[in-house]
């Protein structure tokens, strides 16, 4: 008789038990690639207009991928196109790195953490991560671009091949580098000041744009690609660009440089997958903030008196005294903590200075175009009770009167004036230095003081009678569903009504320059001071009464997101 220990996988007592068959163990690949086209069917059918958003954007994007192929192919004879294709590629690649800082909503694949719990490898990861990223209108925008790049400078059978090679390559080294980016931020995008990143991606893209414009008019010039040569010759050594150029070295015959190009492309993969690796495992096997208890105790951190902030401080005393004084510094406190509320700022005020600084550099610029500072800014004075949000019916509460409703208004208007007014000073001069015309800088100043006060107006009346809900819940929505037409038309004719408004400072200072009396043109600056201020003044007190009046509809509206 023998005898067994049940409690473990030992055989007869003093004998080892065989080894159980090895189960061989799937790929997890095809079930990644399943669920990812399963969250894109099942986020298609959530609404009819998030599906509708989807396929309108997938339609522009390959319409905008396909006139970029057929550009490129009619480019194929033509000299310094591997310049603009090496640049082009670079460019894409940067795309895709700084993409998952800007938008880390974009893809709620993107956050690996969602993946602690199963036991999975981080190498069987990393492939099924890899090839399940690939699905989505990105990678097949890149695939289109690459493709477009590679067919513009292959000649010959040998670079037809190689032309295949860049095109995967480039492709899984922008997917690469994405992944990677993404992970190794995903505790940081995914905490609450990480976040807050994202609100430079109005201006990121607002620059971006700029720039992009600033280089189209450079191509037109006379020397045409040949001013992208000195770019490409540094940038046909960074990945995944080496890769496209390897393909015109090909087509040349420096099959040794194209050789180089494409192993050093290779590496810079094998790299990008080493560090998506480490940085994957390090993220799933490390606990974070959530998970550990407070390291310190309160009294290393100091007393709660010292945690709050002081209300009551030397700023604060600087205020008005009474409500508006109060919700002053409230709406500058939402203009530093709250994500949406900054990114309208940071946005505003970047194209406000970035405008005149582009057509100054464009040789076409004037001091007048810094009046875009106040137009800008002046735009945040609409819907000013939509920023709360369902926060608004706590204001709510505090309003019984067309006198409450006024202090409310005016606190937000002096919020805006404290940052708009030196803001436009430094943009007036600012461009009447780089500008070298200093004698129009008081008129500037005049006009853009009155635009101002007419776009504040006509704010505050659209605040009362055309609210609408700002989506909290979503990174990229300004405008909650069924709104869009009432946030459009409120500020499309709130800013015809402010131009309007402002008429008749822009007439005196043309009938000014028209007559000759260029002397008196420094009367603009007061006077477009005084009336700014009687403009937003007599717009704060006929909205006051509208917004009591109609305070449950501007709650009802304002919490419809």
């Amino acid at each position: 008789m023998t005898l067994t220990d049940p409690l473990d996988a030992r055989g007869p007592l003093g004998t080892a038990a065989p080894a159980p068959p090895a189960v061989p163990t799937a790929s997890p690949t095809p079930v990644f690639v399943s669920l990812k086209l399963a969250l894109l069917r099942n986020g298609l059918r959530q609404s009819s207009g998030r599906r509708a958003a989807y396929l309108t954007s997938l339609v522009l994007a390959m319409l905008f991928a396909v006139l970029q192929l057929l550009g490129l192919v009619l480019l194929r004879d033509t000299n310094h196109v591997d310049a603009l294709v090496t640049l082009l590629t670079a460019v894409l690649a940067l795309g895709w790195a700084v993409m998952p800082l800007f938008f880390p909503g974009g893809d709620e694949t993107l956050d690996p953490t969602r993946l602690v719990m199963l036991p999975l490898r981080p190498r069987s990861l990393i492939t099924a991560l890899l090839v399940s990223s690939l699905i989505g209108i990105g990678p097949l925008f890149t695939l289109t671009l690459a493709a477009g790049s590679a067919v513009a400078v292959a000649h010959g059978a040998a670079a037809a091949g190689a032309a295949v090679m860049a095109v995967v390559l480039t492709v899984l080294v922008c997917v690469a580098l994405a992944r990677a980016v993404a992970t190794a931020n995903t505790r940081l995008l995914t905490s609450r000041k990480g976040r807050d990143l994202a609100v430079l991606s109005g201006l990121f893209v607002a620059i971006g744009a700029q720039f992009v414009n600033f280089g189209a008019q450079q191509l037109g010039g006379k020397n045409g690609l040949a001013v992208l040569e000195p770019a490409a010759a540094v940038l046909r050594w960074v990945p995944p660009a080496a890769a496209v150029d390897a393909v015109q070295g090909v087509s040349d015959g420096a099959y040794g440089v194209a050789a180089a190009q494409f192993a050093l492309t290779i590496g810079a993969l094998a790299v990008l997958l080493w560090w998506w690796r480490g940085t994957l495992t390090h993220l799933m096997t490390t606990p974070d903030a959530s998970t550990l208890q407070a390291a310190a105790p309160r009294e290393r951190r100091g007393s709660g008196a010292a945690d709050t902030p002081d209300a009551s401080g030397p700023f604060a005393r600087l205020l008005p005294a009474g409500r508006s004084g109060t919700v002053l510094l409230r709406t500058l406190r939402y203009a530093v903590r709250d994500p949406k509320t900054k990114s309208a700022w940071v946005t505003s005020l970047g194209v406000g200075l970035l405008l005149p600084f582009v057509t100054a550099v464009q040789d076409n610029g004037s001091v007048y175009w810094s009046c875009w500072a106040s137009g800008m800014l002046g735009m945040l004075m609409y819907n000013q009770f939509g920023q709360d949000s369902s926060a608004f019916w706590m204001v709510a509460q505090t309003i019984s009167s067309p006198r409450d409703a006024y202090l409310e208004l005016r606190g937000r208007t002096l919020a805006l004036l404290l940052v708009a007014v030196p803001y436009m000073a430094v943009a007036v001069l600012g461009s009447a230095a780089v500008l070298k015309n200093w004698s129009a800088a008081p008129e500037a100043l005049g006009i853009a003081l009155a635009l101002l006060g007419s776009m504040l107006a006509t704010g505050a009346m659209a605040s009362a009678l055309a609210p609408y809900s700002i989506p909290q819940d979503s990174g990229h929505k300004n405008v909650a569903p069924g709104q869009a037409g009432i946030a459009w038309i409120s500020l499309l004719v709130g800013m015809i009504l402010g131009s309007v408004l402002c008429a008749p400072v822009l007439g005196l200072t043309i009938w000014l320059h028209v007559s000759g009396a260029h002397g008196w043109l420094w009367v603009v600056f007061p006077l477009g001071a005084v009336y700014g201020a009687a403009l937003a003044e007599t717009g704060l007190r006929l909205a006051a009464p509208r917004v009591a009046a109609r305070l449950p509809e501007i709650l009802a509206a304002v919490s419809k997101g």
